[in-house]
């Protein structure tokens, strides 16, 4: 079965640089799969981390769901992420040591559940932003030129 997207963070990859990338289930309510399928979740400011030997999801954004009874969800609460305990101690080692962040990528459906895709980031300096950007400017412009001719 095919990935239904959900969100993307497109801001990503502009403000770290995005090493390895690994997938995750949520702990979700019924309500917030719910607001899910509506498409309704923002991954912007959103942040991985670690507490008590476990991984949470923290500022993800998930929209309160109308039709909900009064039991709803709150939009910005810890979501518990689920990975393998192999890969969980992985990855507490790279956060540990190299000081890297665990930044979300995109979150889509999988077989009809919600999955997340993180990545290690480490963040990004102006000059690097800049950089980035002068190289979209120019592939732009090399379309453009190439559009023109053609």
């Amino acid at each position: 079965m095919a990935e239904k997207i959900i969100s993307l963070n497109r801001k990503a990859g502009f403000n770290f640089h995005l090493s390895d990338k690994f997938e995750a289930g949520l702990v979700l309510m019924g309500s917030e799969v719910k607001s899910l399928r509506d498409g309704k979740a923002n991954l912007g400011d959103a942040y991985g981390m670690l507490h008590k030997g476990e991984l949470w999801l923290v500022n993800c954004h998930i929209g309160e769901y109308k039709a909900a009874s009064y039991t709803g969800h709150e939009p910005m609460r810890m979501r518990k992420l689920l990975v393998h305990k192999r890969e969980l101690q992985r990855l507490i080692g790279q956060l540990q040591q190299k000081g890297l962040s665990l930044v979300p990528t995109k979150m889509y459906f999988k077989n009809g559940r919600v999955k997340i895709e993180m990545a290690l980031g480490a963040g990004k300096k102006t000059h690097d932003k800049r950089d980035d950007i002068k190289k979209r400017e120019t592939n732009r412009e090399m379309a453009r030129v190439v559009r023109k001719r053609g």
